[in-house]
């Protein structure tokens, strides 16, 4: 339960990536970066083939780069969030609130459809918004954190 390991969504500066709190686990927000390889997810190409192709990689050019970024992003987000909610001891369905922020709230659908895979079940409350800027660059077009009840065993 190390809130640096390996696999988990990393921090981009000197902060936790999650912090545990009695029974509630919140998890910073998390962007589609790679730090560690100082990479920026910006398509189907930065995730893996099989992810692409369950959220909706149609190989046609013009849909693909239309939709792409968000759909991988989103991928990207939420996988890191099952990682860090497992490194902490937990599931996804431990997730009980969501916060997202876009940088156009056009993105909401896309990530939805995204989102509805990892949470097949009762989704999380939310909290949408839409702002103007996302740290590192204007390539990040969503952010996620999260909530977890986890109780101590």
């Amino acid at each position: 339960m190390k809130p640096s390991a390996p696999g988990i969504a990393q921090p981009l500066a000197r902060y936790a990536a999650w912090r545990r709190a009695g029974d509630f686990v919140f998890l910073s927000g998390v962007i589609a970066v790679d730090p560690g390889a100082k990479k920026i997810v910006l398509g189907y190409d930065d995730i893996p083939d099989a992810a692409a192709t369950l959220i909706g990689r149609t190989g046609e050019f013009s849909t693909d780069m239309k939709e792409g970024p968000i759909l991988a992003q989103s991928w990207y987000v939420l996988d890191r969030i099952r990682q860090t909610m497992e490194a902490a001891g937990g599931q996804m369905s431990d997730v009980f609130k969501l916060v997202q922020y876009f940088k156009n709230l056009d993105h909401f659908p896309h990530y939805s459809r995204v989102r509805k895979q990892f949470f097949p079940g009762e989704p999380p409350a939310s909290t949408v918004v839409e702002v103007s800027a996302m740290l590192p660059s204007a390539d990040i077009l969503i952010e996620v954190e999260a909530t977890a009840w986890l109780p101590q065993r």
